[in-house]
């Protein structure tokens, strides 16, 4: 019995793992917003928002693989990524002091740069855009591209 059903291109490939950073990102926040345990927000992605439709909603389809891989990074090494993160910043800003959206959008920027073989650029360039959706009027875009510019030259600097 052959499988009939066709492998994603690769845009569909790339889309799909950028709804995953965003969905990540979201995730981390509302773990830190909520202490609720991340396998349990895991599981509400999962069942209630990745893919899923209602009747005045649709959420996007997600690479499910690269949401879990980004999540389980960044929860196992957050101490490692916030520690980059921190290196990153200003010493008058701390992690602990930036606004909650950033600090899980640089958890998930994170855990992809210590925890997957894409490249840092790459990487950047998808957080800077995801930081635009979040913050579409501010001008956060330029310093997460700093942050997770000086965070890449760190976790890979054989790759500049």
């Amino acid at each position: 019995m052959s499988d009939t059903r066709r492998k994603p291109s690769p845009e569909a490939k790339r889309q799909l793992r950028g709804a995953a950073r965003f969905y990540a990102v979201q995730a981390l926040f509302q773990m830190e917003a909520s202490d609720v345990p991340i396998g349990t927000i895991m599981a509400e992605f999962e069942a209630h928002r990745i893919g899923a439709e209602t009747e005045t909603e649709t959420w996007v389809e997600a690479d499910l693989g690269h949401f879990r891989r980004l999540i389980e990074t960044a929860v196992d090494r957050q101490a490692r990524i916030d520690q980059m993160t921190d290196r990153a910043l200003v010493a008058k800003w701390p992690i602990d002091r930036i606004d909650p959206t950033l600090r899980a959008l640089f958890r998930a920027a994170g855990a992809e740069m210590v925890g997957t073989p894409t490249p840092a650029r790459v990487i950047i360039s998808q957080f800077v855009e995801i930081a635009g959706g979040f913050f579409p009027e501010g001008r956060e875009g330029n310093f997460v591209n700093a942050v997770l510019d000086h965070m890449a030259r760190e976790a890979r600097p054989d790759e500049f």
